[in-house]
Order: structure tokens, then C-alpha cells, then sequence
């Protein structure tokens, strides 16, 4: 999905000055993975779906793993290098990832996922008594 297609087809996603950067993909000063390392030390979960092809999943992927090096700079875990294969989880520390099945969707898999890392992050924090 290009920005001008994004910009034409969901003009209330973006504020009406994101349409400067239509057909300028390349000429962006930040990327997806900049983003995602400004929630440091904070956690995040990405979803994908194998069929949500206009969301590029293995971009969104790219982008939590990219995000990688500010997250070390904290001392916290990083997803690895390689993307899980479908339906298989990957949990690491503070971020975490998922692509399912299907297209694109929130399902009830998806929301069982966000429980699961919840959990996870439930069990992590001091004073819980779930160290």
C-alpha cells in the first residue's frame, strides 16, 4: 500500500499533511521500526495477518525487530532475527509478535494472543508476587 493510496482511500488516518509525502516513500525521514522504538522501554505487541498483504507483514515483523537495538539499550529482550512461522508466538520480554492465519481481521485468536502477553508482562513486574 502506498502513502497516496492510504492518503486517497483513509483520509482520516493521517493528518492532511502526510499527503506531502505521496509518492515519496523513499524521501521519509523516519520508518516504521523508529516508531516502534520510540515505546522503549514500554511494551508492544505486533500483529500480522499472512493475507493482509497491503499491511506487509513481514515489514511489520522487520519493524518490532529492528526496533531491537533501542530496547537492548535498556537491558530488555528483542524478537529474534527470523519471523515465527504462522500461528506461533513469540514472546520476548517486553515485545511481542504474532502472525495468523487468514487476512485482515481482529479475531478471537488474536485477542487470546494480547492475554497471553499481558500475562507474560503480569508475571515480569515487581510486586506482583508472580516472579
Amino acid at each position: 500500500e502506498t502513502i497516496e493510496a492510504i492518503n486517497r482511500g483513509f483520509p482520516h488516518w493521517f493528518c492532511k499533511n502526510f499527503t506531502r509525502h505521496n509518492n515519496k516513500e523513499a524521501d521519509i525521514p523516519f520508518d516504521q521500526h523508529m516508531l516502534l522504538a520510540l515505546i522503549a522501554p514500554r511494551s508492544v505487541y505486533v500483529v500480522s495477518a499472512e493475507e493482509d498483504t497491503w499491511a506487509d507483514p513481514k515489514g511489520e515483523y522487520l519493524s518490532l525487530y529492528h526496533a531491537g537495538p533501542v530496547y537492548r539499550l535498556f537491558g530488555l529482550q528483542t524478537v529474534p532475527e527470523q519471523m515465527p512461522a504462522l500461528d506461533s508466538p513469540v514472546i520476548a520480554g517486553r515485545v511481542g509478535y504474532h502472525i495468523r492465519r487468514g487476512k485482515h481481521n481482529l479475531t478471537l485468536y488474536d485477542w487470546m494472543r494480547y492475554m497471553d502477553f499481558t500475562d507474560s508482562l503480569y508475571r515480569e513486574w515487581p510486586g506482583t508476587g508472580n516472579r
